[in-house]
């Protein structure tokens, strides 16, 4: 009866190196794709922060030739916003101190 009893000790560590061996691969395939994912992830903020600069420059230049004082506008955008309280009303004022200023 020992011996019985062992065999089956033994199957049912077995069995549980089995799922803990395919939830491990599991595992590793999720992380692989994770990695994948916040590669993918980081090209596309680095490509959106790049055209971003280049449309800031080009927009202050644009501003610039029309006599608009570029760093005026983004005060009087930051103190808006800060006597606000909140961003979603920023554009609004920023359009009436872009018009103003034309």
């Amino acid at each position: 009866m020992g011996l019985g009893s062992t065999a089956k000790k033994l199957q049912t560590v077995a069995e549980t190196a089995e799922k803990l061996y395919a939830k491990l691969n599991e595992l590793r395939e999720q992380i692989q794709d994770m990695r994948d994912t916040l590669e993918t992830t980081n090209e596309r903020v680095e490509k959106l922060e790049t055209e971003n600069a280049h449309q800031r420059a080009l927009i202050e230049a644009l501003a610039r030739e029309e006599g608009i004082d570029v760093d005026e506008v983004l005060a009087d955008i930051e103190s808006s916003e800060s006597s606000d309280g909140s961003n979603d009303e920023s554009n609004d004022g920023t359009d009436e101190t872009v018009e103003a200023s034309t």
